[in-house]
């Protein structure tokens, strides 16, 4: 079924590209396909359009498709092109003529688009909840290792020392700046298109105040070409804020991986945990995080991928935004998935305590000498000069003893000011 069928056969080939996957992907659009379609039945019977008994004849249809989508039975069979018409489908067998009236002032591409938005919304609140559990887990781990010193690292060469505390707290911190752009991208998506229809509006009387109430939008999109233009801007602006995790993300999964090889053996994690090598029987792999780090780094291309796909398009609707749920859609499913794993790996890392006390790690202390020397009234040039001396010649003795006081430092890891910022950007969506 086609709800643009006019009574001809559409070629095979054609039905086939044209319709894609959309069959798959509409899945996890049914949901709100529904949530849309009840409230737009509300609207059209406040107008005159549907009655009261026709309202009535609907919702218990509505109950059991939300119902059937609950318990992940609902399949779109392959003679409907779209959850749109399957949908419309089944509530003409269940309502009879009520069924045939719910496209009344609507059209496909304002149903698509109701769907996205509450379909990303409820996605960016699910991936806000997350970020915020792997940010609890990595300030707990940040107090509990606080003063577990590992070498610092610049240019991939020993640096200064660092700590546990700091390593952990710093993508804690991070995550509060994915979250903002979480937040700007769930704002985007919080607006109601429903009643733009094809993207110029209609010649019903609708009442666009009841749909945006009804569904629980923030606010709606008034200009209704603005509405339409918003298809492909929306997915953007939350490609922007999946891409913006993903680097956090990516990047602890690199370090985990590096700080898990023999050569630094900074953490290790549970056999369970590690997979092994078909012709190496020593080999524990860290497997789960180059997953991570390889699908993050995919995802931080989505942006690209979805603007390649809209760039140069005039206002008004072109198929060629069907295929933004191609990339959009799988790209949520493994951020999501990403940072359930991230979490559960954390959960279980073993911290190698006495890491920094390796040989290697001498000349960590080389700044902090030098700071000493200043502090008793060497200027820092000369100072710099003393040490790097002492380092050439293979006299330097490290004075382990680190004591650093400032915000955010070793010594001063700003734990409760870094909760708070985070508990501030929460409070906000």
């Amino acid at each position: 079924m086609k709800l643009w069928d006019k009574g001809y056969k559409t070629e095979q080939a054609i039905e086939d590209f044209t319709v894609g996957n959309d069959r798959e992907l509409d899945v996890f659009l049914a949901k709100y396909d529904i949530i849309g379609s009840a409230a737009h039945a509300k609207m059209l019977n406040s107008i005159g359009i549907v009655t009261d008994a026709e309202l009535a004849s609907l919702q218990p249809e509505f109950d059991r498709l939300l119902a059937l989508i609950e318990k992940g039975e609902f399949v779109i069979p392959d003679d409907f092109e779209d959850v749109h018409s399957y949908v419309e489908f089944l509530l003409t067998q269940a309502a009879g003529e009520a069924g045939k009236k719910i496209h009344t002032a609507r059209s496909r591409n304002d149903q698509v688009l109701v769907d996205m938005k509450l379909f990303m919304r409820h996605e960016l609140l699910e991936v806000k909840d997350l970020l915020a559990k792997l940010f609890n887990t990595l300030i707990s781990l940040s107090e509990q290792y606080k003063d577990v010193l590992i070498p610092g690292y610049t240019h991939l060469q020993v640096a200064m020392p660092s700590s546990f505390g700091l390593w952990f707290g710093a993508y804690a911190e991070t995550l509060i700046d994915d979250l903002l752009v979480l937040l700007a991208a769930y704002r985007v998506a919080d607006q109601n298109p429903l009643g733009s229809a094809a993207g110029y509006g209609s010649s019903f009387p609708i009442n666009r105040t009841m749909t945006t109430e009804e569904m629980g939008f923030g606010t709606m999109h008034f200009n209704v070409v603005a509405a339409q233009m918003s298809r492909g801007k929306g997915e953007l602006t939350a490609a922007f804020a999946l891409s913006s995790i993903a680097w956090t993300v990516s990047k602890l999964a690199m370090d985990a991986c590096v700080y898990n090889s023999q050569n630094f053996g900074f953490v290790s994690f549970p056999d369970a945990f590690t997979t092994g090598s078909s012709i190496m029987p020593h080999k524990k792999n860290p497997d789960v995080f180059e997953l991570i780090r390889a699908k993050c780094n995919r995802i931080k291309s989505l942006p690209n991928e979805l603007q390649l796909v809209t760039t140069n398009l005039p206002s008004g609707y072109h198929r060629d935004m069907q295929v933004l749920k191609d990339a959009f859609i799988p790209a949520i499913v493994e951020i999501k998935k990403c940072l359930v794993l991230a979490d559960l790996m954390l959960h279980n890392i073993i911290i190698n305590k006495d890491a920094i006390k390796d040989e290697r790690y001498k000349f960590l202390y080389t700044v902090e000498t030098v700071n000493k020397l200043v502090q008793n009234g060497t200027s820092f040039r000369d100072a710099y000069r003393i040490v790097g001396k002492d380092v050439v010649e293979g006299t330097y003795i490290p004075d382990t003893d680190v004591n650093h006081t400032h915000e955010g430092s070793i010594g001063n890891l700003c734990n409760e000011q870094i909760k708070a910022k985070c508990e501030k950007v929460l409070a906000e969506f």
